[in-house]
Parts: structure tokens; sequence; C-alpha cells
């Protein structure tokens, strides 16, 4: 059996740390060729001596230096690159198959991009990426013959539930969500969150950054857009439903009243491997799911008065066009401010909502365009943390 030679962009990460146990455990099935990281270059440095890796790409020249200097006397030292060219390079690659592409944010549209074109096998772990350019995505897989595999746990889901039906028998997706650490918290408990419990997720490990979108329901927001994208379905047929015990990752409906559903341990192994190894299945050798001891499953229509990043996202996918570019962007800006305590939890929407009424929306025309929209959003976000960061001087 040939092994599956993959890049893996964002390998330090929950997501590429989840992969990497994947392929350790599998080595007789996967090569890993190209490991990209950001600025956790300590972890890089033993990834790379763990798996020799051809190729190495990292943040900066500074975060270059000093990888080589970590790996000075390794036998088989990789090519290190930087910068967005050096994760551009390592997702067209000619001898990649398989491209994983779990880097945070808007950073990783160009690299997903990249490999998109190049007609990899694309594990998309990237949600941003569908969210700011999912048409532009979708339409380049169309022409090149890539193949795009979701890895987050609940588009994983869909796309299983979706395999061997007529599309035209889709009713409805039911997009799932935990409900995140604050779903039982009145709005008045919420407003005074700390960046600290906003972290403490009930039931996954996941970055800080996803974390605190699942805790604003803007995770569940951007996972919206991207089912749009990826499943060609019009919004108005996707419901989102709070499941707070993360056991039924996603539904699908069909015309008949049938609904088939995808249940799992909430663990980002088994959609991940899904994903590299598909359309085969791996033995992961994780705990088993046992219905007896979970006991029961309960769900709960989403509360948008609560979590009004919700209704944005939604807002912003039926206003198509550019905007949700300008969300995404906003987002990210206020989550950060939020984790460094400059602004508080429910500055995070009306940032977003601000920036979003600013925004004359335009279409989707070219990856060059969204970035120079992006670029603008961020700034007009920028400028909204810091009035609100001077009026609580």
């Amino acid at each position: 059996m040939d092994r599956r030679r993959i890049a893996i962009l964002g390998s330090t990460g929950s997501i590429g740390t989840s992969a990497l146990d994947v392929v350790r455990k599998y080595r007789n099935r996967f090569e890993v060729v190209a490991l990209a990281a950001g600025k956790n270059v300590n972890l890089l440095a033993k990834q790379i001596r763990d798996f020799s890796p051809a190729y190495a790409v990292v943040r900066s020249s500074a975060e270059a230096d000093k990888l080589r200097d970590l790996l000075r006397g390794l036998e088989h030292i990789p090519e290190i690159l930087f910068g967005m060219d050096g994760y551009c390079k390592v997702a067209s690659l000619p001898e990649v198959r398989i491209v994983l592409s779990a880097i945070v944010g808007a950073a990783g549209l160009l690299p997903t991009e990249r490999a998109v074109k190049s007609g990899k096998i694309v594990a998309l772990a990237n949600k941003e990426t569908m969210v700011i350019a999912g048409e532009l995505i979708m339409e380049a897989a169309r022409e090149s013959g890539a193949v795009i595999l979701p890895v987050d746990s609940e588009h994983n889901a869909i796309y299983q539930a979706l395999r061997g039906h007529d599309r035209s028998h889709l009713k409805r997706i039911l997009l799932t969500a935990s409900g995140g650490p604050f779903f039982r918290m009145s709005r008045d408990e919420i407003k005074k969150a700390t960046p600290g419990l906003a972290l403490n997720h009930p039931n996954w490990a996941m970055g800080n950054k996803i974390t605190i979108d699942s805790a604003t329901l803007m995770n569940k927001g951007l996972e919206l857009i991207e089912a749009k994208w990826l499943f060609d379905v019009p919004v108005d047929k996707i419901q989102v439903v709070i499941h707070p015990e993360s056991i039924i990752h996603s539904m699908v409906e069909y015309i008949d009243g049938s609904v088939i559903a995808e249940l799992a341990i909430p663990d980002m192994r088994i959609p991940i491997a899904y994903a590299l190894a598909y359309p085969e299945r791996l033995d992961l050798s994780l705990q088993e799911l046992d219905l007896f001891e979970i006991g029961s499953l309960n769900f709960y229509p989403p509360d948008e008065d609560k979590f009004p990043c919700l209704k944005l996202a939604r807002d912003a996918c039926e206003a198509g066009g550019t905007m949700p570019t300008v969300l995404n962007a906003a987002n990210e800006v206020a989550v950060y401010a939020f984790l460094n305590e400059s602004i508080g939890f429910y500055d995070i929407p009306r940032i977003i909502e601000t920036v979003m009424a600013k925004h004359n929306i335009e279409n989707a025309e070219s990856i060059d365009r969204i970035l120079e929209i992006d670029r603008w959003a961020r700034e007009m976000a920028e400028k909204e943390v810091y009035i609100i960061g001077r009026g609580k001087r």
C-alpha cells in the first residue's frame, strides 16, 4: 500500500497535533512531507524530530533562525521556509497528495486556495476560508478537480450523512452546537464573563480563538456559512440545534421524514482520521461511545438574545457577497481584544454589528479584493476596540 503524502498547515495547533497522533499510529499509511506552524517553534522542532518532514514553515525569518538553532545536529534538517510564501509553497508541492488546512482564521485562506487550485485532497479545518471566499473556493475546486473533505466534526458528520443519498431528497441540515460554557447562564451573568471563564469549554479541547467563538456561538454562525458553500444548501435549510452532550455531531433530514445522524465521543481524531484515510476508516482504539452511561440526549433552540453573534452570522450569510468577509474579520479582531481583556464579552457582537453596518456589500469577485475588504474591516474593528478601551479608562 502506498503511503499518503501529506502537508499539515497548523501542525502545532489542536487540530494539527491531533492529526499527528493519527499519523503516529499509522506511520505505514502516511508520510509527512511538510509541517507548517506559527510561532510555537519549540513544539515544531519536536514534531520535526519525530516525523522528519522535507519542509518546515514558520511565520517569520526570526522564527526560522530559531528553528535552525533548535535543529542543529539533526541528521536530516528540512528545508525551512517562512511567511505566506512558505505556507503557499508547501500547500502546492507536487509530491503532496493531502493538505490538512488547520491554520486559524483568515490567515489560512491563501494556502488553502493554493492547495485547492493545485488539485489536492484538502482536509479542511479552516472554516474561515469558506466563510470569506466560499464561492471562489468551490469554483476553483470544480476547475482543478480538488476534493474538499471537511474536518470540523459537524461538517464531517453532514458529509457522512449525505453519502449515498440523492441530494434532491435533502430537506434540511440540523447543525448541532454544544452551547459553549455559558449556555445555562443568564445574559447578566454572561455580561461579566472573563476570558478565563470563556475558555473553559465543557466538552472540547480547542485553541483559544475557536473556544471564544464557541462561547459566543459565532463558531456555529461561521459553520452555518461554511455549510452553505460546502453542501450547496440555502441558509434557510440549515437549522442550528443546541445539543449540550456533543454526541450527535450533526444530522441530515430527508423529504420522507428520515433523519440520519452521526454519533461519536467528542474527539477530533475521529473526523481527522476520516478525512485523511477517506474513503477508508481507521481503528483509532478510542473510548467506545457508551449510550447507557450518557443516558439521555438533549436539544434546545439557540437563544439569539444571549448569543447575538449567531444572528449576525446568519444575517451576513443572507446578505451575501463580501459581508461574511467583514463579519469574520471584525470577529477575529474583537475576539483577540477580548482575550487581551481590552473589551468585554458583549463588546464582541457590538463591534461586529457596527463594522457590518458600515460596509457596502460587493460581489466577491477575486481573492485580492476579498483580502482588501478583510483589511478594511480589521481597521474598522480596531478603531471600535480603541473607542471602547478609551471609554473604560
